[in-house]
């Protein structure tokens, strides 16, 4: 009888303890959540107990602390009681019917409005954006304002940095932002900052993680922007970092990668959306506004060539993920054509659906991806949707290698785009800090339908044939990443 029980007993104790973590899990994972990130958090928390539990205790929440949340809001108000109706500019310069909804959609979401009189030339390649940042930081009379997720002094940047000491040595205020966990593993980082305080820059780390200082939120959640202002009259936004294209790591440079990016250099007024927008990450980590935040909306414009214009900024200070919002409202709005390019691509169920519903009912996706990932595993959960994609008639071109692909951006029809620098995954919907600039109008569409031309002719079209060829444990592998990609 005492053999029996001290066999059942056990057994017995261990099925109390799983009973019991499959409660705590479902008291803790569901709320907030879709039901696959729950689901996933759940079945995680359940089979890896231990790892599960500290997982959960570290990254368990997709938000930013509520001080920091609170001083977006406040921003928001701020930017809010400064502009005037979206309406105003909505159907002007043959723009479509159902741009002025999703306009009033960012805006809500964002505060900013949609504005008129701008011009924007978009910059393909590094040449040239690294020389026309240059460019622009050497005209800056008053304020120079510089945000990236990645800073690093190399030999590549130094021009950029030595632009930033002449202009100091002017008088001109130059405030730089740097995300702190983006930059970190990168050796030019350390000379970034030696060098930012010696040339006389104001700089701050974005979103520290320093516990010992009092500075700690989920470390995984990262302000991923990149932009710059210059006299609250140029503004850049893309996908950039500040970094040699190399990206300085030792895998980079085995592989022989090179990442290529998309920049907008843009004048008018939405460069003081942009300017507002730093305004927001510079008070969140200093409590001091530099600028007005003044954003005002330009009178209706009869000059065809000026464009229609809105930031939509993003991420976890916000209570919705407007980007994803934003990328759905267009996929469901496309009557012609959409063109996608988005390096890590890993999209929701919503974003998914958008994208199937938009092929199924006869629009003409394209997406832009890369051959080659240096994610392992966003690049496999990645693959896991291209049958499905293909299947609907969604068109995959593949970047050639050694490129990395890492612009983002999306045309729609032949009129409106967004550019800037969210990738279509999880990840930037939930955790990241993003910004994208909305453009309507048929010179910038060109542009970037030119850009899209450049990538087909160095890319090789997927068909379904060839990605069934694919192994099975390339597929298993597929097949697990997705399953990561949920634990959000």
């Amino acid at each position: 009888m005492l053999d029996w029980l001290s066999g059942v007993l056990p057994a017995a104790a261990v099925v109390v303890l799983e009973v019991a973590l499959l409660l705590v899990a479902l008291a803790v994972a569901p709320p907030n959540r879709r039901p696959s990130s729950a689901l996933a958090w759940i079945l995680l928390i359940v089979v890896l107990p231990f790892i599960g539990l500290v997982l959960f205790a570290v990254i368990g929440s997709p938000k930013l602390p509520k001080r920091r949340r609170d001083r977006q809001r406040s921003m928001n108000e701020r930017i809010e009681d400064r502009s005037r109706a979206v309406e105003q500019v909505a159907h002007t310069h043959g723009a479509p019917r159902w741009l002025a909804p999703i306009a009033r959609l960012n805006r809500e979401s964002g505060a900013m409005p949609l504005v008129d009189g701008n011009s924007a030339l978009l910059l393909p390649h590094f040449e040239e954006q690294l020389a026309a940042l240059v460019e622009a930081v050497d005209a800056a009379e008053r304020t120079a304002h510089v945000e990236f997720y990645i800073l690093a002094l190399d030999a590549t940047t130094r021009p950029f940095f030595a632009a930033m000491e002449r202009a100091v040595a002017r008088g001109v205020a130059v405030r730089v932002l740097v995300d702190h966990l983006g930059s970190l593993k990168y050796p030019g980082f350390r000379r970034a900052r030696k060098e930012l305080t010696r040339i006389g820059a104001e700089w701050r780390l974005m979103l520290p993680v320093q516990p010992l200082r009092g500075r700690y939120q989920r470390p995984d959640l990262r302000n991923h922007r990149k932009l710059m202002v210059i006299d609250g009259r140029i503004g850049f936004v893309g996908s950039l970092n500040m970094i040699d294209p190399g990206y300085e790591t030792w895998s980079s440079r085995r592989r022989h990668l090179r990442w290529r990016d998309l920049m907008a250099r843009v004048e008018g007024p939405v460069v003081q959306e942009i300017d507002a927008l730093f305004d927001t990450d510079w008070f969140s980590e200093t409590d001091e506004i530099p600028g007005s935040t003044a954003v005002e909306a330009a009178a209706d414009d009869e000059d065809a060539r000026t464009l229609l214009a809105q930031i939509a900024p993003s991420g976890p200070a916000f209570d919705s993920e407007n980007n994803l919002a934003l990328f759905n409202s267009l996929l469901y709005a496309a009557e012609h054509r959409v063109s996608i390019t988005s390096p890590y691509f890993v999209p929701d169920e919503s974003l998914l659906g958008a994208i199937l519903t938009a092929a199924r009912r006869g629009v003409a996706v394209e997406l832009f991806v890369g051959e080659i990932g240096d994610q392992f595993l966003v690049f496999h959960a990645q693959h896991s949707y291209y049958r499905e994609l293909l299947e609907a008639g969604v068109r995959i071109h593949e970047y050639a290698a050694p490129t990395i692909l890492h612009a983002k951006h999306m045309s729609v029809d032949d009129h409106v785009s967004v550019v800037g620098s969210s990738n279509m995954d999880i990840r930037s919907f939930q955790l990241d800090l993003e910004v994208m600039m909305l453009v309507s109008g048929r010179s910038f569409s060109k542009q970037l339908q030119a850009v899209e031309d450049e990538y087909r002719s160095r890319s090789k079209e997927l068909t379904l044939e060839r990605w069934e060829r694919r192994g099975p444990v390339h597929a298993f592998v597929d097949g697990v990443a997705r399953l990561t990609s949920a634990v959000q």
